[in-house]
This record gives C-alpha cells, structure tokens and sequence, in this order.
C-alpha cells in the first residue's frame, strides 16, 4: 500500500505574486515527486539515480490549490488534475478575490477524498491511485504490494493518507484542517510564519481571535505543526501545544555558476545596475565605482521593514544606491515612495518591480548587500538565495534565518530601529574583508545544508513519522 501526501495550500505556482512561499512549496513537491527543483522547471527529469528517487516512488502525491492570483485568477480549468513541473495538481475556482480563498469545490473534493480512501481500505488491502492520477500522467504501473519499509508502519482505516497544508489564517486552510480532523487523517501543517504574536495582531486580529479561540486552538493541538527555524518554533510554542513539532528548513533555489561568473565581472569594477524599465542589467558609467550598492528583494508589505530602511537610509554618511525590486499593493508603494522623496532619497532609489526567477540570481550579484530589516520572517528565502552566489546579508533579529546568519558570519544583523539599521550597513560597507570572505565560503556552505536530496529525505522520514503516531493513536483509542 503506498502513503499519499496530499498538499493542501491556498495559492501554488504560477501565483509568483505571493512570493517565496509559492516557490518553497513548490520545491518540496518536486522534490517528493522525485525531480530536481532546479531542473523541473525546464522539464526535464533528474538525471542522476539515488536513493531518493527510489524513496519518492513509495508515495504518491497530490496537490489541492485555487486559482488565487492576488485580485485576479489563474488562467487555468479548474476541477481537473494538470502536471505542473512533475507535479499533479488541481486548481480549484474561489469564491471570493481575498485572503480567505473560500473554495467550496476544493474542500467537497477533499471530503470525497478521504472518503474514497477509507473505502478502498476497507474493500482491500492494496492501493490503487485514483482515475484522477492516472489522467495527469502518474505511473500506475505498481505492482500494490505495500513498500517492505513502509509495511509495519501504515494503519488500517484509512490514515495511509498524510494531509500537508500550508500556511494558516485563510478558509482553504483552517476548513481543510477541519475536514481532516473529522475523518481522523493525520495534517502536518507548515504555518509559514502565520503562527506569531506579529502575524495574530497585525491585520484583522479581532476575527483571527475568534477563530482561535472557538476552532483554531483546537485543530492546531490535532496538527504535527513543521517549522522553517528554530525562530519560527519558538514563535508557535507561544501561541499552541501541538501534537509535534519538527524544524526542517525549505527548499530553495539556490545561483549556479553563472550568478558566480557575473559577481566576478562585477568586481572588475564594472558597476551593474538593474534597469527598471526594460528588466536587464546595464553598465552605469555615471555611478561612481565606490558607490555602494544595496538590494531590497522580496514581496513589499509592511511586515518587511522597508519604511525603516528608508529611515536609515536618510542618515548614512556614504555613496550609496539602493534598488527595490518586488510587488505590493499598489498604495502602499505609492506611500513608500512619497516617504523616499520626502527624505530626499528619490534620486538614489530605483524601483524596478517583480524580478523574474530566470533575472534574480544576476540582480543579487550586482550588489554588494542584501538588506531585509522585517518585523517577522519564518525564514525568508532570499536570503539564503543571495548567500548562494556570494552576497552578504543584513537582516532584523527578527528574521528566522538570523541565527544561522550569525553563527556563520555570513552578514550582519539589526534591531528594528533605523539607527541601528543605518550602523550596520554601514559596518557592511567598511568591513571590506569580511564581505570577501562571504562572498568566498558562503556558497560552498549553502549548497551544503541546504542540499535538496537531504532535505527531501527528511521531509519523507517526517510523514512517515506521523504516520506511525496515527496508527498509535488508534491502536490506543481502540484499547481503552
């Protein structure tokens, strides 16, 4: 019999607008489908043969999504399964164009889900992949006897389903968590960074209470909760007691030789500056070869701090050029920018918007600094991204990925004042040594604990984990 894990998340690729979640989550189920993250986008299969691709062949996957692209929808047929990078996926239509992502189809499909599988469980002792696997291209060619690893470890009504959702604090999440709860299928939630006392308070705290209080709590302590950090671990033991709690880090796409390549050109003392209006890198002849130069990359909301940047900004005593490169709502851009040229920063700011995945890796080599001064962050991916081609990083306290920075001294981190903000960077521009030696170990290290395959494995090791604590819970409920 094989385990299902069963991805339930309220946005999923091509939705980019949402940011570096899109992309983790996306990563984790290639991975778990068996492909390499880096190559699944230009499909073409892992070429290497590892124990990791055997593992994976013990699963089947699927993902549960909506159509959610910010205010508009995904151009997609929902209701029907597609091969999204290897991955089978089923969009479904939302009711409403917001944050809740109320999607009534996806949770009746969910319910039909389950349901299925209990029955086939009860009528037999082998799996065999719905109809909806077959037409998006999943092998069935199995011969249905159960995994030998796998074999003591399955329970017998149903649990051989693993539910994973993503995030929380939206309809497709919470309800889905509730429908798993009722039909006893053990969820691994990843809360990404929506389980703090930041997140709980800052946008329409009244109804997040609510719904703490009278469900939320509760189907939280049914969760095996999985974390990004350390950071983000401690944040939820704060608000909730769940069944487990595990820390793996997500999967990111890290730069290859090529982004290593252009930082090379860059030190040749040909500044680089990414244009906003055509999207490539251009030769700026005007910008003095001195000119230091920051990046702020990631989704703007005010959660990342970029009002404090702009305040320190206004108090360095150094030739510098900051360039902002994400999306946001539309308003609270307009009011970032009247605040850069109200503190007289216009002129040293180049907004250029969302950076494609194919353009980021060159726009983060042409900088010499990453700076990312959030409230909160579970984990930010950028950062990790940047450190993958050699540039440093300064980052808030509050990021999830401050410790692993420190202790590595991979860059610089900061408290949430801009004076203290404005200190830092301009550490960072002094401290020319410790900039190269970022630039020079960071990568290797990177590629290291960050590797895709190790990463994956456990994952793996972690549904199976709750697996066999669902097959105690039920052993023990039938005793008493």
């Amino acid at each position: 019999m094989k385990l299902k894990i069963l991805h339930i998340t309220a946005s999923y690729k091509p939705a980019y607008i949402y940011g570096g979640p899109i992309m983790s989550i996306a990563k984790l189920c290639e991975g778990l489908a068996g492909r390499d993250g880096q190559r699944a986008e230009s499909g073409k299969l892992k070429a290497e043969s590892s124990k990791l691709e055997v593992e994976s062949k013990k699963f089947n996957l699927e993902v549960f999504t909506t159509t959610a692209n910010g205010r508009n929808e995904l151009s997609l047929e929902a209701g029907k399964p597609v091969l999204v990078d290897g991955v089978p996926v089923t969009y479904f239509k939302r009711w409403m164009k917001d944050h809740n992502h109320f999607s009534p189809g996806l949770l009746w499909r969910l319910r039909k889900t389950l349901l299925a599988s209990r029955k086939q469980i009860a009528e037999s002792g082998m799996h065999n992949p719905p109809a909806s696997f077959r037409t998006v291209g999943l092998s069935t060619s199995e011969s249905g006897q159960r995994s030998p690893r796998l074999k003591d470890t399955l329970p017998k009504e149903g649990n051989e389903i693993v539910i994973h959702i993503h995030a929380w604090w939206n309809l497709v999440s919470v309800l889905s968590c509730l429908v798993a709860k009722w039909h006893k299928v053990p969820v691994v939630l990843s809360p990404r960074g929506m389980l703090t006392s930041y997140s709980q308070h800052n946008r329409n705290s009244l109804a997040k209470s609510i719904i703490h209080y009278s469900i939320g709590k509760r189907l939280l302590q049914y969760c095996h909760i999985h974390t990004t950090s350390e950071h983000e671990k401690r944040d939820v033991l704060q608000l909730v007691q769940p069944k487990s709690i595990t820390v793996i880090p997500n999967l990111v796409r890290i730069g290859g030789e090529k982004s290593k390549e252009q930082r090379a050109r860059n030190k040749e003392h040909e500044e680089k500056l990414f244009d906003a209006r055509n999207l490539k890198i251009k030769t700026q002849s005007a910008i003095h070869t001195s000119t230091f130069k920051i990046l702020f990359l990631s989704r703007i909301e005010e959660k990342k701090g970029l009002e404090l940047l702009l305040d320190a900004l206004a108090k360095l005593d150094l030739i510098y050029y900051l360039t902002i490169a994400g999306s946001g709502e539309e308003n609270y851009i307009k009011s970032l920018k009247q605040k850069a040229e109200s503190l007289k920063l216009d002129d040293r700011v180049t907004w250029i918007g969302q950076v494609s995945n194919e353009e980021k890796f060159s726009v983060m080599a042409a900088h010499d600094l990453l700076a990312l001064p959030s409230y909160n962050e579970n984990f930010a991916n950028v950062v990790i991204e940047c450190l993958s081609i050699g540039t440093p990083v300064l980052v808030s306290e509050h990021v999830g990925l401050a410790d692993y920075i420190e202790d590595n001294a991979f860059g610089w981190i900061c408290s949430l004042k801009p004076e203290d903000i404005a200190t830092k960077i301009t550490e960072s521009y002094t401290d020319v040594v410790k900039r190269d030696a970022i630039t020079n170990l960071a990568p290797g290290l990177i590629k290291s604990d960050f590797d895709d395959e190790f990463l994956t494995k456990r994952y793996m090791e972690l549904y199976k984990k709750v697996l066999r604590q669902a097959q105690h819970d039920n052993t023990e409920s039938k005793t008493i």
